[in-house]
């Protein structure tokens, strides 16, 4: 007996949606924000808008470089990992191997002020989603091919010096682990300041799931091929938009380092696009 097609529950797509570059599949924006995801795939070539009730609105599109056409798509993830869990888990099962988030978090170091960008290169996994997985002991860590081409893009851009490479914290909780909210205030305090004195860049909410998943589809998929096509890569870019002490900043820099963020992640792609579909 056939096994029937996946069906996803979450979002309104089909494998053939997700398919393109050659067999590759469409590379896969994913900011925490529906508004993000809109702003990204206003961006797009050729744009097509597939509608769920819930919420998470499939943008499907093409962006050119260079004459080359680059199938992509966006879609937002939701806050938190356990909502990105379910949403990259019915992309990977619809064929999509090429994943970049697209978010902001809050600062943890006094050189990285509001208004820079992070590049995750590995995530702190204090959230609770992924040890359904993996132990603890396995490491959340970034496809070397997203860090160097967001590396790139930024240079590209003359970004480079807002740009800032290294490890970041995922957390489940934004307002008890990061705004000292209830009654474990003191002990989630001394955790942040235990971080930031280990050096860790930012703080955010969705990195650890994304790069956890992308490792373990990765591994799924090696089982099959080895063809470079059938790989799953992972990265992803933060817009620094506010931070621990001062909470969420509302300010001009903020913003900037969103519209900022969006434009590293698009040239992010078009130069990991170029040099797959090169070859």
């Amino acid at each position: 007996m056939a096994t029937p097609p996946f069906k996803p529950q979450h979002l309104h797509a089909t494998p053939e949606d997700l398919a393109g570059n050659n067999g590759i599949g469409r590379y896969v924006f994913l900011p925490g924000s529906e508004g993000r995801a809109h702003e990204i795939a206003k961006h797009f070539d050729k744009l097509i808008v597939k509608p769920h009730p819930r919420g998470h609105n499939l943008y499907l599109g093409t962006l050119d470089c260079h004459g080359t056409r680059i199938d992509v798509a966006a879609i937002h993830s939701g806050m938190g990992c356990a909502s990105v869990e379910v949403i990259l888990h019915e992309l990977f099962y619809l064929g999509a191997k090429r994943f970049l988030r697209v978010g902001t978090a809050g600062t943890l170091q006094e050189f990285i002020p509001v208004g820079d960008v992070v590049n995750a290169q590995a995530s702190v996994r204090d959230e609770n989603t992924t040890v359904h997985y993996v132990p603890l002991e396995f490491p959340a860590i970034a496809s070397l091919e997203f860090t160097s081409s967001i590396m790139l893009a930024a240079e590209k851009l003359h970004l480079s010096q807002k740009l800032h490479t290294g490890i970041v914290h995922c957390k489940s909780s934004i307002f008890a682990r990061e705004f000292s909210a209830g009654p474990r205030a003191e002990e989630n305090d001394a955790y942040m300041d235990l971080l930031t004195k280990s050096g860790v860049f930012a703080t955010e909410m969705e990195t650890s799931a994304l790069f956890i998943q992308s490792h373990f589809y990765n591994h799924l998929l090696r089982q099959q091929t080895d063809s470079p096509q059938h790989r799953v890569l992972a990265g992803a870019i933060l817009a620094i938009a506010g931070s621990p002490k001062h909470g969420f900043d509302n300010s001009n820099k903020a913003s900037e380092a969103i519209q900022q963020s969006i434009q590293i992640a698009l040239e992010t792609v078009k130069i990991l696009a170029t040099q797959e579909l090169d070859h």
